[in-house]
């Protein structure tokens, strides 16, 4: 497995860096990785919450990032035990993309019996962190890995977390970050509810339905891009897909993706506005729900 999956690095300025996280404070000056590189550049979304997961909070961290996939976001946690386990395994079950960030050397399973998980993602998804090969897990090294999972995600949502969860961490640095925090509402009798519903009471945003950041994104799910694309001609049907993958884009960007000159881009852009495909609002292009 390791043969196959080598470990590899890239250091900021580098133009696969990953372009979110490089817009936080103190972006790690390098990262090591196993697996699929360009995931770190496409929509993402982190799941985090408690290692002593309710079945609840199971059940929801799965579903979520499977719904989540369904819109073409990548599903980005920490592979510990619990929440984060599930939304990683909910991603992979639908066929999605997954990026683990670690606390350790990207050569060391932690938890050790994560091995099976570990060996899907870098089958499917990508494993991440700034720390050496070899780096074994330290208590401060999973605060800093915090800042790296909410810097590569628009939104972060905490699905279950005591009072003292370091899942509390992650939100603070999204909100830090300018990104969005989203928590899924408990049971207040439980403790496991305590932290997403002292987040919810001071500002996060509460998941109604699994839905919810999907649509605040303004992404649609695939099964309707799939349809929609198809009644579409081949330039339309690229910057359709692009700004679906990304959640929105500006020209400048569809430029570079799709490789059309500007005046091309905003002809195309034009008529998917009349086939009521994409929105345009403050120079950005949006997909249409």
């Amino acid at each position: 497995m390791s043969e196959r999956y080598p470990i590899q690095s890239v250091d900021r300025g580098d133009p696969r860096y990953p372009r979110l996280l490089d817009l936080i404070q103190n972006p790690p000056r390098r990262l090591y990785y196993r697996g699929d590189l360009s995931l770190a550049a496409r929509a993402a979304v982190a799941v985090v919450g408690a290692r002593k997961a309710t079945d609840y909070g199971r059940w929801a961290a799965f579903n979520l990032a499977k719904t989540l996939t369904e819109y073409g976001l990548v599903v980005v946690s920490g592979m510990a035990y619990g929440i984060d386990s599930e939304a990683h395994q909910g991603a992979l079950a639908a066929g999605g993309k997954t990026i683990a960030v670690l606390g350790c050397g990207v050569d060391i399973c932690y938890p050790a019996r994560n091995r099976k998980l570990m060996n899907e993602i870098w089958e499917n998804g990508l494993i991440l962190s700034e720390f050496e090969p070899g780096t074994t897990p330290r208590d401060f090294t999973f605060p800093l890995r915090n800042r790296i999972i909410s810097g590569l995600s628009v939104a972060t949502v905490v699905v279950e977390a005591g009072l003292h969860s370091g899942s509390l961490i992650t939100a603070e640095r999204a909100a830090e970050q300018g990104r969005s925090v989203y928590a899924v509402p408990g049971n207040i009798n439980r403790v496991m509810s305590f932290g997403c519903n002292k987040l919810i009471r001071d500002g996060a945003l509460p998941i109604v339905v699994f839905d919810d950041i999907a649509k605040d994104l303004k992404l649609v799910r695939a099964d309707a891009v799939e349809k929609r694309s198809a009644a579409l001609g081949p330039a339309e049907r690229a910057i359709y897909a692009a700004v679906c993958r990304q959640g929105e884009m500006t020209v400048d960007e569809l430029c570079v993706e799709t490789g059309m000159p500007p005046q091309d881009i905003n002809g195309v852009v034009t008529v998917l506005e009349m086939k009521g495909v994409v929105e345009t609002a403050q120079g950005r292009v949006f997909a249409s729900l």
